[in-house]
Protein backbone atom coordinates (compact mmCIF):
# COMPACT_ATOMS: atom_id res chain seq x y z
CA UNK A 1 0.00 0.00 0.00
CA UNK A 2 1.10 3.54 -0.75
CA UNK A 3 -0.09 6.84 0.74
CA UNK A 4 -0.03 9.92 -1.50
CA UNK A 5 -0.39 13.00 0.68
CA UNK A 6 -0.75 16.48 -0.80
CA UNK A 7 -0.19 19.42 1.53
CA UNK A 8 -2.35 22.52 1.74
CA UNK A 9 -4.81 24.43 3.89
CA UNK A 10 -8.49 23.48 4.17
CA UNK A 11 -11.33 25.79 3.17
CA UNK A 12 -12.41 27.70 0.07
CA UNK A 13 -10.37 30.71 1.17
CA UNK A 14 -7.17 28.81 0.33
CA UNK A 15 -8.35 26.92 -2.78
CA UNK A 16 -6.10 27.46 -5.77
CA UNK A 17 -3.34 29.23 -3.82
CA UNK A 18 0.35 28.48 -4.29
CA UNK A 19 0.53 26.78 -0.90
CA UNK A 20 -2.28 24.39 -1.92
CA UNK A 21 -0.57 22.89 -4.97
CA UNK A 22 -0.29 19.61 -2.99
CA UNK A 23 -4.08 19.49 -2.60
CA UNK A 24 -4.46 20.26 -6.32
CA UNK A 25 -2.07 17.44 -7.23
CA UNK A 26 -4.00 14.89 -5.15
CA UNK A 27 -7.25 16.12 -6.77
CA UNK A 28 -5.66 15.67 -10.23
CA UNK A 29 -4.70 12.07 -9.38
CA UNK A 30 -8.18 11.36 -8.00
CA UNK A 31 -9.79 12.82 -11.14
CA UNK A 32 -7.70 10.62 -13.43
CA UNK A 33 -8.68 7.48 -11.52
CA UNK A 34 -12.32 8.52 -10.85
CA UNK A 35 -11.84 8.49 -7.10
CA UNK A 36 -13.80 10.71 -4.72
CA UNK A 37 -11.92 12.37 -1.88
CA UNK A 38 -14.85 12.28 0.53
CA UNK A 39 -13.87 9.95 3.38
CA UNK A 40 -12.97 11.64 6.67
CA UNK A 41 -10.38 10.17 9.01
CA UNK A 42 -6.78 10.70 10.15
CA UNK A 43 -7.38 14.48 10.54
CA UNK A 44 -7.84 14.60 6.79
CA UNK A 45 -10.04 13.73 3.84
CA UNK A 46 -9.10 10.84 1.61
CA UNK A 47 -9.96 8.47 -1.21
CA UNK A 48 -8.79 4.91 -1.59
CA UNK A 49 -8.35 2.96 -4.78
CA UNK A 50 -5.73 1.31 -6.99
CA UNK A 51 -3.01 2.69 -9.25
CA UNK A 52 -0.89 0.29 -11.32
CA UNK A 53 -2.30 -2.61 -9.32
CA UNK A 54 -1.23 -1.11 -5.97
CA UNK A 55 -3.68 -0.11 -3.26
CA UNK A 56 -3.37 3.63 -2.62
CA UNK A 57 -4.70 6.31 -0.31
CA UNK A 58 -4.99 9.87 -1.64
CA UNK A 59 -5.00 12.25 1.32
CA UNK A 60 -5.47 15.97 1.95
CA UNK A 61 -4.69 16.79 5.61
CA UNK A 62 -7.24 19.13 7.18
CA UNK A 63 -4.99 20.32 10.01
CA UNK A 64 -3.61 23.40 8.23
CA UNK A 65 -0.15 23.27 6.70
CA UNK A 66 1.98 23.69 9.82
CA UNK A 67 0.40 20.65 11.52
CA UNK A 68 0.40 18.30 8.48
CA UNK A 69 2.51 15.78 10.40
CA UNK A 70 -0.43 14.92 12.69
CA UNK A 71 -2.38 13.51 9.74
CA UNK A 72 0.65 11.78 8.18
CA UNK A 73 1.52 10.10 11.50
CA UNK A 74 -2.03 8.79 11.99
CA UNK A 75 -2.05 7.30 8.49
CA UNK A 76 1.40 5.74 8.95
CA UNK A 77 0.43 4.24 12.33
CA UNK A 78 -2.99 2.94 11.22
CA UNK A 79 -1.69 1.19 8.09
CA UNK A 80 1.76 0.37 9.54
CA UNK A 81 3.43 2.12 6.61
CA UNK A 82 7.16 2.55 6.30
CA UNK A 83 8.30 6.12 5.47
CA UNK A 84 9.26 5.02 1.94
CA UNK A 85 5.62 3.99 1.31
CA UNK A 86 4.45 7.58 1.81
CA UNK A 87 4.99 10.33 -0.75
CA UNK A 88 4.42 13.98 0.15
CA UNK A 89 3.52 16.59 -2.47
CA UNK A 90 4.08 20.24 -1.59
CA UNK A 91 4.92 23.69 -2.96
CA UNK A 92 8.45 25.08 -3.28
CA UNK A 93 9.22 28.79 -3.66
CA UNK A 94 12.83 28.01 -4.62
CA UNK A 95 11.82 26.33 -7.88
CA UNK A 96 10.57 27.97 -11.07
CA UNK A 97 6.81 27.77 -11.54
CA UNK A 98 5.85 24.25 -12.62
CA UNK A 99 9.24 22.62 -12.14
CA UNK A 100 9.26 19.37 -10.15
CA UNK A 101 11.95 18.23 -7.76
CA UNK A 102 11.53 14.66 -6.56
CA UNK A 103 13.70 13.35 -3.73
CA UNK A 104 13.90 10.10 -1.74
CA UNK A 105 14.58 12.02 1.47
CA UNK A 106 15.88 15.34 2.70
CA UNK A 107 15.48 18.24 5.06
CA UNK A 108 12.40 20.45 5.28
CA UNK A 109 14.21 23.21 3.40
CA UNK A 110 12.26 25.83 5.33
CA UNK A 111 8.85 24.30 4.47
CA UNK A 112 6.74 24.22 7.64
CA UNK A 113 4.54 21.35 6.46
CA UNK A 114 7.57 19.14 5.79
CA UNK A 115 9.16 20.27 9.06
CA UNK A 116 6.11 19.07 10.99
CA UNK A 117 5.99 15.76 9.12
CA UNK A 118 9.68 15.12 9.87
CA UNK A 119 8.99 15.88 13.56
CA UNK A 120 6.03 13.47 13.69
CA UNK A 121 7.62 10.63 11.73
CA UNK A 122 11.00 11.07 13.41
CA UNK A 123 12.80 10.77 10.06
CA UNK A 124 13.59 12.72 6.89
CA UNK A 125 13.66 9.50 4.89
CA UNK A 126 10.37 9.69 2.99
CA UNK A 127 9.94 10.58 -0.68
CA UNK A 128 8.56 13.95 -1.67
CA UNK A 129 7.60 15.83 -4.81
CA UNK A 130 8.17 19.57 -4.58
CA UNK A 131 6.27 21.63 -7.14
CA UNK A 132 7.76 24.99 -8.04
CA UNK A 133 5.53 28.00 -7.38
CA UNK A 134 8.22 30.59 -8.17
CA UNK A 135 10.17 33.02 -6.06
CA UNK A 136 8.43 35.55 -3.88
CA UNK A 137 7.83 38.81 -5.70
CA UNK A 138 9.84 41.69 -4.26
CA UNK A 139 7.91 43.70 -1.69
CA UNK A 140 5.61 40.78 -0.83
CA UNK A 141 5.41 39.18 2.59
CA UNK A 142 6.21 35.44 2.21
CA UNK A 143 2.94 34.32 3.85
CA UNK A 144 0.91 36.62 1.57
CA UNK A 145 2.79 35.31 -1.47
CA UNK A 146 2.22 31.59 -0.83
CA UNK A 147 -1.42 32.23 0.12
CA UNK A 148 -2.07 34.13 -3.13
CA UNK A 149 -3.32 32.53 -6.34
CA UNK A 150 -1.29 32.01 -9.50
CA UNK A 151 -1.50 34.68 -12.17
CA UNK A 152 -3.21 33.91 -15.50
CA UNK A 153 0.13 33.39 -17.31
CA UNK A 154 1.11 30.64 -14.89
CA UNK A 155 -2.10 28.61 -15.24
CA UNK A 156 -1.09 26.52 -18.31
CA UNK A 157 2.30 25.83 -16.71
CA UNK A 158 0.62 24.69 -13.50
CA UNK A 159 -1.78 22.44 -15.44
CA UNK A 160 1.22 20.79 -17.11
CA UNK A 161 3.00 20.50 -13.75
CA UNK A 162 -0.01 18.75 -12.21
CA UNK A 163 -0.08 16.30 -15.15
CA UNK A 164 3.62 15.67 -14.52
CA UNK A 165 2.95 15.04 -10.83
CA UNK A 166 0.34 12.44 -11.79
CA UNK A 167 2.91 10.79 -14.06
CA UNK A 168 5.60 10.95 -11.37
CA UNK A 169 3.32 9.30 -8.79
CA UNK A 170 2.35 6.55 -11.25
CA UNK A 171 6.05 5.97 -12.01
CA UNK A 172 6.93 5.89 -8.28
CA UNK A 173 4.25 3.25 -7.70
CA UNK A 174 5.02 1.05 -10.71
CA UNK A 175 8.80 1.48 -11.11
CA UNK A 176 10.13 3.08 -7.92
CA UNK A 177 11.36 6.48 -6.81
CA UNK A 178 14.61 6.37 -8.83
CA UNK A 179 12.69 6.01 -12.09
CA UNK A 180 10.39 8.89 -11.09
CA UNK A 181 13.40 11.08 -10.27
CA UNK A 182 15.16 10.25 -13.53
CA UNK A 183 12.08 10.94 -15.62
CA UNK A 184 10.57 13.99 -13.94
CA UNK A 185 13.48 15.92 -12.37
CA UNK A 186 14.13 17.51 -15.74
CA UNK A 187 14.72 21.24 -15.90
CA UNK A 188 12.61 23.24 -18.35
CA UNK A 189 15.77 24.10 -20.31
CA UNK A 190 16.70 20.43 -20.76
CA UNK A 191 13.15 19.65 -21.88
CA UNK A 192 13.31 22.39 -24.53
CA UNK A 193 16.64 21.09 -25.80
CA UNK A 194 15.39 17.50 -26.05
CA UNK A 195 12.27 18.55 -27.96
CA UNK A 196 14.24 20.49 -30.62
Amino acid sequence: MKAIIGLGNPGMKYAGTRHNIGFDAVTAIADKYNLSINNKKFKGVYADGHIAGEKVLLIQPQTFMNLSGECVREVADFYKLNPDEIIIICDDINLDVGRLRIRKKGSAGGHNGLKNIIAHLGTEEFPRIRVGVGEKTEGWDLADYVLARFDKDSEPVIREALANVVGAVETWISEGIDAAMNRFNVSAKKKEESSQ
